[in-house]
């Protein structure tokens, strides 16, 4: 058992990630401008709709904020939990976007803005209450939520709200940069997956 009053008041920590954080976004932004194109014109020509997919989702104390990723599934499809939607959603490239977790890279914007930080809890959507109500008791709701995380590079995600809670409360409770480092590199070199989406439909 950690315990820890985490890092929520230590300052030069904040700092940091802050300042990782905006770097992060404007490397992505500003050097890698022709990838994120690239990937919007292969989107909107292999399927109809929209490049940008955006959703709301619950962000740091609750409070609602939207969510920007490149669009992988077709248009139309259900607005639940990845958990709850079928493989027969995803786009062709939405597979190799997810996969190779490219679909995450707008999600620079919300770095920039401070709604979401490079490692964090993944945010939830406003429907899921189970999980919501669960991170509040644990506390986790004073994190910001985050593009990678401990329960990510682990393989855990949504569809199993208890334990990933106990993956969030464990890292509020054993946060530091070089924990923050490790998963970043983790993330990069594959470790882990996004949430996954349900069996294709015979």
């Amino acid at each position: 058992m950690v315990v820890s009053r985490g890092q929520r008041d230590n300052t030069f920590y904040q700092v940091v990630r802050r300042l990782v954080d905006i770097a992060a976004a404007l490397v992505i932004l500003l050097v890698f401008w022709w990838l994120l194109l690239a990937i919007w014109v292969a989107i909107r020509f292999k399927s109809s709709g929209p490049g940008i997919f955006a959703q709301r989702r619950v962000g740091r104390k609750g409070v609602l904020f939207t969510c920007y990723k490149f669009r992988t599934m077709h248009v139309g499809t259900l607005q639940a939990a990845t958990h709850e939607v079928t493989g027969n959603s995803v786009t062709a490239i939405g597979k190799v976007l997810r996969r190779t977790k490219l679909d995450e890279l707008p999600q620079a914007w919300n770095l920039l803005t401070g709604e979401m930080t490079l490692v964090g809890p993944r945010p939830c959507l406003p429907s899921q209450a189970e999980l919501i109500h669960e991170r509040s008791k644990a506390g986790v709701l004073e994190l910001t939520p985050g593009i990678t995380g401990l329960a990510q590079v682990n393989g855990i995600d949504m569809s199993v709200p208890r334990t990933l809670v106990d993956y969030d409360q464990r890292y509020l409770k054993m946060q530091s940069l070089v924990l923050d480092a490790k998963l970043i590199v983790l993330t990069a070199l594959g470790k882990g997956s996004g949430d996954r989406v349900a069996p294709p439909l015979q």
